[in-house]
Protein backbone atom coordinates (compact mmCIF):
# COMPACT_ATOMS: atom_id res chain seq x y z
CA UNK A 1 0.00 0.00 0.00
CA UNK A 2 1.46 3.41 -0.43
CA UNK A 3 0.97 6.73 0.88
CA UNK A 4 -1.22 7.72 -2.00
CA UNK A 5 -4.03 4.96 -1.23
CA UNK A 6 -4.77 6.14 2.15
CA UNK A 7 -7.81 8.53 2.84
CA UNK A 8 -5.54 10.44 5.65
CA UNK A 9 -3.49 11.69 2.68
CA UNK A 10 -6.06 12.39 0.12
CA UNK A 11 -7.98 14.24 3.06
CA UNK A 12 -5.97 15.96 5.55
CA UNK A 13 -7.95 17.74 7.16
CA UNK A 14 -11.32 15.10 7.38
CA UNK A 15 -8.21 13.02 8.38
CA UNK A 16 -7.89 15.10 10.94
CA UNK A 17 -11.06 15.30 12.42
CA UNK A 18 -11.99 11.38 11.98
CA UNK A 19 -8.98 10.59 14.48
CA UNK A 20 -9.89 13.20 17.04
CA UNK A 21 -13.33 11.47 16.79
CA UNK A 22 -11.81 8.12 17.08
CA UNK A 23 -9.77 8.95 20.16
CA UNK A 24 -12.68 11.20 21.82
CA UNK A 25 -14.25 7.84 21.93
CA UNK A 26 -11.58 5.67 23.17
CA UNK A 27 -11.36 8.43 25.92
CA UNK A 28 -14.90 8.54 26.73
CA UNK A 29 -14.99 4.72 26.83
CA UNK A 30 -11.73 4.40 29.01
CA UNK A 31 -13.65 7.39 31.42
CA UNK A 32 -16.66 5.08 31.27
CA UNK A 33 -15.31 1.96 32.52
CA UNK A 34 -13.29 3.61 35.34
CA UNK A 35 -16.27 6.28 36.71
CA UNK A 36 -18.86 5.40 38.74
CA UNK A 37 -21.94 4.29 36.29
CA UNK A 38 -24.63 3.39 39.00
CA UNK A 39 -25.40 4.73 42.90
CA UNK A 40 -27.19 1.89 44.94
CA UNK A 41 -28.92 3.36 48.19
CA UNK A 42 -30.44 0.92 50.90
CA UNK A 43 -32.48 1.93 53.59
CA UNK A 44 -30.89 5.45 53.37
CA UNK A 45 -27.86 4.41 55.36
CA UNK A 46 -26.13 2.21 53.27
CA UNK A 47 -24.64 3.41 49.72
CA UNK A 48 -22.96 1.29 46.82
CA UNK A 49 -21.39 3.19 43.82
CA UNK A 50 -20.05 0.77 41.19
CA UNK A 51 -17.64 1.22 37.94
CA UNK A 52 -18.04 -1.10 35.15
CA UNK A 53 -14.41 -2.45 36.22
CA UNK A 54 -15.48 -2.53 39.51
CA UNK A 55 -18.49 -4.65 39.18
CA UNK A 56 -16.04 -7.27 36.78
CA UNK A 57 -13.67 -7.14 40.07
CA UNK A 58 -16.63 -8.26 41.98
CA UNK A 59 -17.59 -11.11 39.79
CA UNK A 60 -14.56 -12.31 39.19
CA UNK A 61 -14.11 -12.43 42.97
CA UNK A 62 -17.47 -14.13 43.13
CA UNK A 63 -16.53 -16.41 40.58
CA UNK A 64 -19.69 -15.92 38.50
CA UNK A 65 -17.32 -16.08 35.61
CA UNK A 66 -20.10 -16.39 33.01
CA UNK A 67 -21.26 -12.99 33.66
CA UNK A 68 -17.69 -12.18 33.90
CA UNK A 69 -16.91 -13.04 30.53
CA UNK A 70 -20.02 -11.91 29.05
CA UNK A 71 -19.81 -8.03 30.59
CA UNK A 72 -16.23 -8.01 30.05
CA UNK A 73 -16.27 -9.19 26.43
CA UNK A 74 -18.68 -6.70 25.37
CA UNK A 75 -18.04 -3.79 27.51
CA UNK A 76 -14.35 -3.68 27.54
CA UNK A 77 -12.49 -6.13 25.06
CA UNK A 78 -15.18 -5.46 22.36
CA UNK A 79 -15.22 -1.85 23.13
CA UNK A 80 -11.38 -1.55 22.56
CA UNK A 81 -11.14 -3.93 19.82
CA UNK A 82 -13.62 -1.91 18.01
CA UNK A 83 -12.04 1.26 18.52
CA UNK A 84 -8.66 -0.07 17.24
CA UNK A 85 -9.78 -1.60 14.28
CA UNK A 86 -11.19 2.06 13.71
CA UNK A 87 -8.22 3.52 13.89
CA UNK A 88 -6.55 0.83 12.00
CA UNK A 89 -8.61 1.01 8.81
CA UNK A 90 -8.60 4.95 8.69
CA UNK A 91 -5.17 5.38 8.64
CA UNK A 92 -3.83 1.95 7.07
CA UNK A 93 -7.18 0.61 4.81
CA UNK A 94 -6.66 1.10 1.37
CA UNK A 95 -10.56 1.98 0.62
CA UNK A 96 -10.89 -0.28 -2.75
CA UNK A 97 -9.23 -3.38 -0.88
CA UNK A 98 -11.16 -6.24 -0.15
CA UNK A 99 -9.96 -7.05 3.08
CA UNK A 100 -11.08 -2.92 4.26
CA UNK A 101 -14.68 -3.76 3.09
CA UNK A 102 -14.96 -7.32 4.95
CA UNK A 103 -13.41 -4.80 8.60
CA UNK A 104 -15.68 -2.65 7.63
CA UNK A 105 -19.03 -4.99 7.20
CA UNK A 106 -17.85 -6.71 10.32
CA UNK A 107 -17.66 -3.41 12.42
CA UNK A 108 -21.42 -2.60 11.35
CA UNK A 109 -22.39 -5.82 11.91
CA UNK A 110 -21.24 -6.14 15.43
CA UNK A 111 -21.40 -2.67 16.73
CA UNK A 112 -24.46 -2.87 17.74
CA UNK A 113 -23.95 -5.26 20.97
CA UNK A 114 -21.36 -2.80 22.38
CA UNK A 115 -24.75 -1.56 23.74
CA UNK A 116 -25.16 -4.66 25.49
CA UNK A 117 -24.11 -3.09 28.62
CA UNK A 118 -25.83 0.33 28.62
CA UNK A 119 -29.07 -2.02 28.26
CA UNK A 120 -28.41 -4.17 31.60
CA UNK A 121 -27.87 -1.14 33.68
CA UNK A 122 -30.67 0.55 32.81
CA UNK A 123 -32.64 -2.53 33.35
CA UNK A 124 -31.16 -3.18 36.52
CA UNK A 125 -32.10 1.18 37.01
CA UNK A 126 -35.18 0.46 36.52
CA UNK A 127 -36.10 -2.70 38.22
CA UNK A 128 -34.42 -1.43 41.43
CA UNK A 129 -36.12 1.85 41.07
CA UNK A 130 -39.17 -0.24 40.98
CA UNK A 131 -38.76 -1.50 44.65
CA UNK A 132 -39.38 0.06 47.76
CA UNK A 133 -36.21 -1.17 49.58
CA UNK A 134 -33.54 0.57 47.62
CA UNK A 135 -33.11 3.49 45.40
CA UNK A 136 -30.96 3.72 42.04
CA UNK A 137 -28.95 6.78 40.60
CA UNK A 138 -27.63 6.80 38.09
CA UNK A 139 -24.01 8.17 37.57
CA UNK A 140 -21.86 10.02 34.83
CA UNK A 141 -19.92 6.80 33.59
CA UNK A 142 -22.39 5.34 31.55
CA UNK A 143 -23.53 8.26 29.88
CA UNK A 144 -19.66 8.20 28.96
CA UNK A 145 -19.64 4.68 27.85
CA UNK A 146 -23.01 4.51 25.84
CA UNK A 147 -21.30 8.44 24.34
CA UNK A 148 -17.97 6.09 23.49
CA UNK A 149 -20.63 3.42 21.92
CA UNK A 150 -22.97 5.40 19.93
CA UNK A 151 -19.65 7.57 18.79
CA UNK A 152 -17.97 4.35 17.78
CA UNK A 153 -20.88 2.93 16.24
CA UNK A 154 -21.33 6.63 14.38
CA UNK A 155 -17.73 6.54 12.80
CA UNK A 156 -17.96 3.15 11.70
CA UNK A 157 -21.15 3.77 9.68
CA UNK A 158 -19.77 6.64 8.42
CA UNK A 159 -16.96 4.77 7.30
CA UNK A 160 -18.62 2.12 5.96
CA UNK A 161 -21.23 4.87 3.26
CA UNK A 162 -18.25 7.10 2.73
CA UNK A 163 -15.57 5.11 1.74
CA UNK A 164 -17.12 2.17 -0.47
Amino acid sequence: MSLRDSSAVRHPLQGIAVNILILLSLVLLLYGLTMPILTLEKFVFFTNTVSLLSALQTLAAEAEWGLFILIGSFSVVFPLLKIAMLLLIWNLGSENSQRHQVHLRWLATYSKWSMLDVFVVALLVVSIKLGAVAQAHVETGIYAFAASVILSMAISNWMGHNRQ
